[in-house]
Parts: structure tokens; sequence; C-alpha cells
């Protein structure tokens, strides 16, 4: 893909089609590039030394913090909340029990890491006075016996003299101090989805962590007891309180029935008032009279009907009942047998015969005469059921008279009955609940119950070594990892040609090796210039032939004869590139020179070993000629046009005509002339120098040089004008290359190093 350079430095634009860009998006390949495992174990290889040592590092902090750590004992005794509740006697409890759901048994596991909990176990085992849970009643080290000797001397108080002069806002801050710290050692866990729940505590003393943790078990069962008991007390007293209210109140409202009943005559008895009890009397006797007035009225009517149809009165009724009649009707039966004796002895004129007679006459007329009587005494029967009758209808009448206003008043009898019978009934149940509640003080039970206390631990709960070390090594690969990526995304130098390309959008021209990573042993402190006549089948001098090619085809359609060698900052190896160029480009026939053109530091002179009586300066000025300041370098055939030792000027000597001439003469006279200038940072004359040259070689220092400096460098040179052939990575060491430098032709330099002869 062709790339143009963005002035930014930072964005690589693309030109023309490109296979890793569809409609779709990023395609496989770009996607395959982003994810490259080859980049990533790369990238580790070449950061393996620092994840080695922080990973180290780490692991033997844990590992020393592992071993120096106090030995800690945890205790855990197990509660369970029970469902099951003991009746003894079927009352409904004040406070009912807990449900066992889930909820109510994390509701119960935030109880226990209650503060009031841990308050009662801080004061029931009194651990303020525990050194390990109060610190401020802990040994001092040796700078603290130092400190509180001195202090002592000042007159400050000693430790337990402190205690007891702590003022209440101190002393329950301690205290509360003492609780978090209790707190923090208390671990409280649900069993699986079981109603256990698992109370620890963790000490360094194991038979304390027992204790504590069995405090804490036993005290959240006293705690639930006596929440039953208080709730219980409430509710009696509460009860108390009511019901001498309300025996007031049902006093009060009987008392104002019965005198409501009183006053109004609403007197009962048998559940019902007298006047009802008289209306049912009159009743049942006016039915009676009403009875008796009848049959005497039938009686009566009979009789009349009889006599009316002309009877003697024998038959009637009354008379048939009546004894004298009876006895007359006798005495007349034997009369009359006498008569008919003497009517037929002695004939109807006898005397005793007439006197029979007579006497039968008179026996008929008493009969009669009873017979009236009798009629006489129905009629008056008669007469007395009826007044009877009247006199007990109108008895009735007034009473049921008094009834209707019994009634009315009995409206208002009723409400206040309702109200006495609302207080009484209100007043029973109370007196009832209030009896139930005070036979159950003595019958609260706990929700809970404690499955297993917890015993003293025989092991250490922490540390625990294999644990630590296993999070050790876990946290020691994480920082190694960490640090990696750190390192990467903080490493601002190019390391690669694909670094180069894609970082700053320029061609990655060549890569020039260290000489002690691609040479021998004993060849290894060799200067770069020298190797490269000693060696020319060297690794290190095909690099530069490379270099030099990419150079001299960096135009096409245009012979490069002008070339500027700059880089960022001081000491990227200008100067050793350029005289490694001239010498190559000598070695292969062509007429080269080197231009030094940096004022400063005249590093040619110090590389050639030469102190030149005219150079550069001399020639511009005109006070010596361009052949007396060359340097003839003979191992190689180049030329160099050095810089004397008072080279040095203010004056803008690289703009002026005579640079221009310089320039154009040395173009004229030799195949290639190298300018070796100064960084661009650094020194405005590279500037003026990189617009006259053909084209510039940047040099960047592998992994060194920030991208920042050079994506400057770069808009600085693009600012004047200059082209830029690429940049070209110094200094590499080609044996950490060939083991981490993935994306870059020295990642393969172990595969074809013994293709150079030494």
């Amino acid at each position: 893909m062709n790339k143009a350079f963005d002035p930014q430095g930072l964005n690589v634009q693309p030109m023309g089609d490109d296979d890793d860009f569809n409609q779709g998006g990023w395609s496989g390949g770009s996607l395959a590039r982003a994810f490259d495992i080859h980049q990533m174990v790369a990238t580790f290889r070449r950061r393996l030394k620092l994840f080695l040592a922080l990973a180290l590092l780490v692991f033997v902090v844990v590992l020393v913090l592992t071993i120096q750590a106090t030995p800690l004992y945890t205790a855990t005794a197990s509660v369970m909340i029970d469902n099951r509740t003991e009746q003894v006697v079927d009352t409904q409890a004040v406070l009912s029990g807990l449900p066992a759901d889930a909820a109510t048994v994390d509701t119960e596991v935030e109880v226990l890491k209650s503060r009031q909990l841990a308050e009662r176990v801080v004061a029931a085992l009194e651990l303020e006075k525990d050194p390990e849970f109060n610190s401020a009643l802990r040994k001092p080290g040796i700078i603290g016996q130092i400190t509180g000797g001195v202090g002592s001397l000042f007159g400050a108080a000693a430790p337990d003299t402190a205690q007891d002069q702590l003022s209440e806002i101190e002393a329950q801050k301690q205290r509360e101090r003492v609780v978090d710290t209790v707190r923090d050692r208390l671990s409280i866990r649900r069993v699986g989805l079981t109603y256990v729940m698992g109370v620890g505590f963790t000490s360094p003393d194991p038979d304390k962590a027992a204790r504590i943790a069995n405090a804490f078990a036993q005290n959240y069962l006293l705690e639930q007891l006596q929440a039953k008991f208080e709730a219980t007390r409430q509710a009696n007293a509460w009860l108390n309180t009511r019901l001498n209210d309300l025996r007031g109140e049902v006093i009060q409202a009987e008392a104002a029935v019965e005198q409501y009943r009183n006053a109004n005559n609403l007197l009962s008895a048998s559940g019902a008032t007298l006047t009802e009890q008289e209306i049912s009397t009159y009743n049942t006797q006016l039915a009676t009279v009403r009875a008796q007035q009848a049959e005497d009225e039938a009686r009566l009517s009979t009789a009349r009907a009889q006599l009316a149809r002309g009877s003697t009165g024998d038959d009637v009724g009354e008379a048939l009942g009546s004894t004298v009649v009876q006895q007359l009707r006798a005495r007349r039966a034997e009369v009359s047998g006498r008569v008919a004796d003497l009517s037929s002895r002695y004939g109807p004129r006898h005397p005793d015969m007439l006197r029979a007679e007579r006497e039968l006459a008179d026996i008929d007329t008493q009969i009669q005469a009873e017979i009236g009587r009798i009629v006489s005494n129905l009629e008056a029967r008669v007469q007395v059921a009826r007044q009877r009758t009247a006199s007990m209808q109108g008895s009735l009448a007034g009473a049921r008279g008094t009834l209707a206003a019994n009634n009315n008043a009995g409206v208002r009898l009723n409400e206040l009955q309702r109200n006495a019978e609302a207080s009484r009934t209100l007043y029973q149940g109370l007196l009832d609940r209030f009896k139930e509640t005070t036979s159950q003080a003595g019958l609260e039970e706990s929700d809970a119950r404690i499955v297993s206390r917890a015993i003293i631990p025989n092991q250490p709960s922490s540390p625990n070594v294999p644990l630590n070390l296993a999070l050790g090594l876990v946290l020691a690969l994480g920082a190694g990892l960490a640090a990696v990526v750190l390192a990467e995304m903080l490493d601002a130098g190019m390391a690669t040609g694909e670094d180069v390309e894609s970082k700053l959008g320029l061609p990655h021209i060549g890569s020039i090796p260290l000489v002690s990573s691609v040479a021998d042993a004993k060849e290894r402190d060799m200067p770069p210039a020298d190797y490269l006549l000693e060696k020319p089948l060297s690794a290190f001098a095909e690099a530069i032939r490379a270099l030099r090619t990419s150079i001299l085809f960096s135009r096409v359609g245009r012979t490069v004869g002008l070339i500027a060698v700059t880089s960022t900052l001081p000491g990227e190896g200008k100067t050793t590139t350029s005289v490694c160029l001239a010498r190559s480009a000598a070695q292969a026939g062509q007429r080269v020179v080197i231009v030094d053109c940096d004022l400063r530091r005249r590093a040619v002179n110090r590389m050639f070993g030469i102190e030149p009586e005219a150079g550069l300066l001399e020639v511009l000025n005109g006070t010596s000629t361009l052949e007396a300041a060359l340097y003839h370098d003979v191992p190689s055939g180049a030329y160099v046009l050095p810089l004397t030792h008072t080279a040095f000027t203010p004056k803008d000597v690289f703009s002026s005509q005579a640079m221009d001439t310089l320039l154009a003469r040395l173009g004229e006279s030799f195949d290639l002339v190298i300018l070796d200038t100064a960084p661009v940072l650094a020194v405005a004359d590279t500037r003026i120098l990189a617009g006259k040259a053909d084209t510039v070689v940047f040099l960047t220092r592998w992994r060194a040089t920030p991208q920042k400096a050079i994506t400057n460098s770069l808009k600085l040179l693009d600012k004047a004008g200059a082209h830029v052939a690429g940049v070209a990575l110094v200094q590499v060491d080609m044996k950490s290359q060939a083991r981490y430098g993935y994306g870059d032709a020295g990642y393969y330099y172990g595969a074809y190093k013994s293709y150079y002869t030494a």
C-alpha cells in the first residue's frame, strides 16, 4: 500500500486500493494482524527480562510476607435457625418465631455481624482489657520504650495511668475501636442453602478464637431471648395498664345500665322485664277466664234452650249433676211407686192415695225450684265470668301500655347495655391475653440453636502457604504482564520497519546493526567504518549496501547525488553511517565525498583521526581552495571535506551563495555527495541543508529515539521542503532483534546469518 507522510506524524493515509479494507470494515487479514500471536510472542520475548525481574520481585515479596506473617487461627461455631417450636401451652407468643426462608437467614447473618452484638461480646469477655484488640494497651517496641522514657522525663503519663485518665468521649472512641477490631476478625457465612450459619473468629490465640466464636453464638441466642422477654414484658405492662382503665370503664358502664333500668322501671327477672312477665300472666289468665265465660255461657244457653222447648228441666246438664235433684228424683221415684201401688189397691180417692199424690207433687215442686236455682246460678256464673274477663282485659291493656313505654325506654337501655357489653368483652379478652402472656414469661425460647460449638483449632488458617504462593504466582505473573504492557505503552522508540511505516508513514529504507551484535568476539570492538572495510561480505556491510541502494532509488526518475544524513537527537550514528555509506559507495567504484556540516561536533575528524588546517569554512570564506581542503581516505578511496578546530562561526554559512556554489561544484566532481549534518531538533542549519539536498536520509536509533521527537523532526523537515527518502534504524542489536523483532527482516537473522562470510 502506498502511503503519504502525515505532517502530524501520527496517521498513515491509505492511497489507492488496499486489501485490508472492504465495505464491511476491517478484513480478516487486518484483524489477524491486530491479534498477531507472533507479534505478541515477540513482544513478550523483548520484555522477558523485565517480566522475569518484576514477577520474581513480586513473588519474593509475597513469599517473605507469607513467611513473616503471624499465624492466625480461626474457630467456627455453627448456629441453626430452628423452625420447630415447643408448644407447652396452647397460646400465641407475643413475639412470633422467625420464618425459615432465605431472606430471614440472610437477615440473621447481618444480625450476627451487627455492632450491637459485637458490643455485647466485648463487654461480656472484657476485650477492652485485651491488648490484642486494644492497641492502647500494647507494649511499645524499642522506639516506643525510648519515646515513653523521654515522655516520662517530661511528665508524660504512663499507658496504664493514661487509660485511667481517659475522658468519657475518648473512652467511648476506644471502645468503638475495640468493637471495630473484633468485627474485622469476625466472619459470618451461610452454609450453602441450609438454615445453618457459621460463626468464625480469627485470632493469633486458638483458645481465644474458640471462646470468642462461642461467645458470639451464645450472645446471639441470648439476644433473641431477651428480645422476646422484653416484648413480653412490654406487652404485660401495656395490658396491665389497659386492664386497669377498662375495669373502671366496665364498672361505670354497668352502673349506668342499672341506674337507667331502675329509673325507668325496667326491672327484669329470668331474662324478661316484670311488665313482660305481667302481660304474659294476664294473657294466660285472660284466656282462662274467657274459656270459663264461654263455658258458662254455653251451659246457660243450653239450659234456657231446653226450658224454652218445654222441658221440665230434668234434662238440663247442671240438674243432672245436682245431688239435690238426684235425691229428689229418688224420693219421687219412691213416692211414684207407692202412688201406683195405692192406686191399684185403693183407688184415687183414698186418703193414702191423696197423701201420696200431694207428696209426689211437693217433690216435683222442689225439683222445679231446684232447677230454677240451678239456672239462676248459671246466669250468675255467666255474669261473674263476663266481669272477670272485662277486668282481665283492662289489666292487660294497662300492662301493654306500660310495656310500650318500657320499650321506648329500652332503646336507650339497649345502647347502654351494648356499650357495657363491648367494654366487658374487650376487658375479658385483654384479661385472658394478660393471663396468657404472664404464663409465657418463663416459657420463651430462642428461634435458633447452637448446632456445634467452636473447638480450639489445631492448624492455623492464615497464612495459607499453598494458597498464598499460588496467589503470589498469579500476582507475579499479572504484575509481570502489566509491566510488559506498560513498558510497551511507554516505549516510544522504533523497533521494526513495520513500526516505522505504521507510526511515521515513511518508508523503512534500512536497518544498520551494531557491529558487536554481528561480529566475532575478537572483532566486536572494531570501529564500524573499519569493520566495513575489513569484512566487506559481512552482514553489517550488506546492511550499508542495502541502505545505499534504497537511497539511490528513493526518487524514481531522478538521480540522487546529494544526500543529507540527519537524525532527531545527537549520538544516533549520523557520522558513522555517513562514513560507512561513503566507503561502501567508494568500494563500488563511485567518486564519493563526505562534507562535515556539524559545526559543533566535527565528528568526521575524530573518526578519520585527522586535524586539518583547512576545511569547509575556509573554502566558503575563500581562504583555501577546495583541493587543499579535501582529505583522501586511502583505504576506501572516498574523500572528506572536514572542519578545522576553529570551524565554529555564528554566521549563517549554509544559506549563503558560496555554499550553493560549493555544492554545485562538488556535484560536478563527485558521483555522490554526503552531507553529515547536525540533529534536526538541535540545530536549524540542518533544515537549510535538507532543502538543498536531493534527498534526506533520516536516522533513528533502534528502540531509543522517542516517536514524538521523530515526528517533530519530520515536521520541521517537511516545512523546509526537504525530500525524506525514508527512515533507517541504526545501532540495531541483531541478536535481540532475532529473538523478538517480529515484523522486521532482522527477526530472521538467525536463519540467514550463516550466509555471510567473515
